[in-house]
């Protein structure tokens, strides 16, 4: 039997489904655009908790609980390069981070955030997005199929710095190492993504979907499949598959966040 978890109530099911969601997505961005790289040096990254498909309401972040790189299974330690910043999207400005990762040996880098809860007035709830990210260095396969000991995560099963648009991509979702069934993981696109010197969002390449959030449960060992049918960047983000339920005397949704970059076949 599925649990019933995350900030929306689903029915137990015994395969993956796709369904709408109403509500906006929140979804905390580590984002650098050029996520495989050719040469050593520093990469800039931007930490933003924002709704990126539909260009909307920026979230103030407080300062990261943790931010670092797993590189060769080596953990860095990335606090020290962050910097306040201000991002602005469509509807508001709302506070940021600017980071920075340093390549050195070729390889995967696995970047980790872990934030301090967002109260989120509108639901009464607190929200906290353990997010992944990756930045590849020479084509180099090294971390990414590993999963990394967070209290929550999604594991993906395809290398998530080159997915074709077009094929499909599938994560298994941990909590506290142990896969979790029945989970919501909501699908995002980055339809808007950050303009790294200016602190803005391009222009948007794609409208979000009608009927809201689109949304995936996961199976009874924990997986989810979803089509990828655009070149770009896609968040998933597991609604409350955390071990924290309670943060303040109020509710924690303690989600796993994963971003993936996929690309067209030329």
């Amino acid at each position: 039997m599925f649990k019933t978890v995350g900030r929306c109530a689903v029915a137990s099911v015994c395969f993956i489904l796709l369904m709408p969601l109403a509500a906006q997505a929140h979804f905390q961005l580590v984002y650098t655009p050029e996520v495989n790289q050719a040469a050593a040096g520093d990469v800039p990254v931007k930490l933003i908790f924002w709704h990126p498909f539909e260009n909307g309401h920026v979230m103030d972040m407080a300062n990261p609980i943790e931010f670092y790189v797993i590189h060769r299974g080596e953990k860095i330690d990335l606090e020290s390069t962050l910097s306040p910043t201000t991002f602005t999207g469509s509807e508001n400005s709302a506070a940021a981070f600017d980071g920075t990762l340093t390549l050195k040996r070729s390889g995967d880098y696995v970047m980790v955030v872990v934030p301090a809860p967002y109260y989120e007035q509108s639901e009464d709830i607190y929200i906290q997005q353990i997010t992944k990210s990756y930045v590849n260095r020479n084509e180099i396969p090294t971390d990414w199929m590993e999963a990394q000991g967070l209290k929550t995560e999604i594991l993906p099963l395809n290398r998530p710095t080159n997915i074709v648009a077009g094929s499909t991509f599938s994560g298994r979702v941990l909590s506290d190492g142990q896969p979790v069934s029945g989970v919501e993981v909501e699908v995002e696109y980055m339809a808007a993504e950050p303009d790294m010197a200016n602190g803005r969002p391009k222009e948007p390449t794609a409208k979000p979907m009608p009927g809201g959030a689109i949304v995936a449960l996961t199976d009874e060992n924990g997986y989810f499949t979803f089509g990828i049918p655009k070149a770009g960047f896609w968040g998933f983000a597991a609604l409350g598959s955390g071990p924290d339920k309670e943060f303040n005397g109020k509710e924690l949704s303690q989600d796993a966040v994963l971003w993936v970059r996929a690309y067209d076949v030329k």
